[in-house]
C-alpha cells in the first residue's frame, strides 16, 4: 500500500513527468498526466508515441520504472489510450 494520498503524489508525479519529458520529445511524442487514483497514474502519451509499437516500454520501463524508485515501488502507470479518458476504470 502507498503510503501517501493522490494529492500527496501529485507534485512528485508531475516532477518524474518533467524528468522524462525530454526523452519522449526526443521520438517526436510528449506525456501528459492525467490523473491519480488510489496510487495509479494515468497518463497519455501523445504525438509519435500514439500507436508506437514501443510505448509500452515508454511506460513500463521509462516512465512507470523512474516513478516507483524516486518515489514509491508499489506506483502502477497507466497509459490511457485516446477516447478513453473518461473511461479510466475500464483500464488498469
Amino acid at each position: 500500500m502507498i503510503p501517501f494520498s493522490d494529492e500527496e503524489l501529485q507534485p512528485a508525479v508531475e516532477s518524474v513527468i518533467e524528468k522524462v519529458r525530454p526523452s519522449i520529445k526526443l521520438d517526436g511524442g510528449d506525456i501528459t498526466l492525467l490523473k491519480i487514483e488510489n496510487g495509479q497514474v494515468y497518463v497519455q502519451l501523445q504525438g509519435a508515441c500514439v500507436g508506437c509499437g514501443s510505448s509500452g516500454t515508454t511506460i513500463k520501463f521509462g516512465v512507470e520504472r523512474q516513478m516507483q524508485t524516486l518515489i514509491h515501488p508499489e506506483i502502477v502507470v497507466v497509459n490511457v489510450p485516446h477516447g478513453f479518458e473518461d473511461k479510466l476504470d475500464q483500464l488498469g
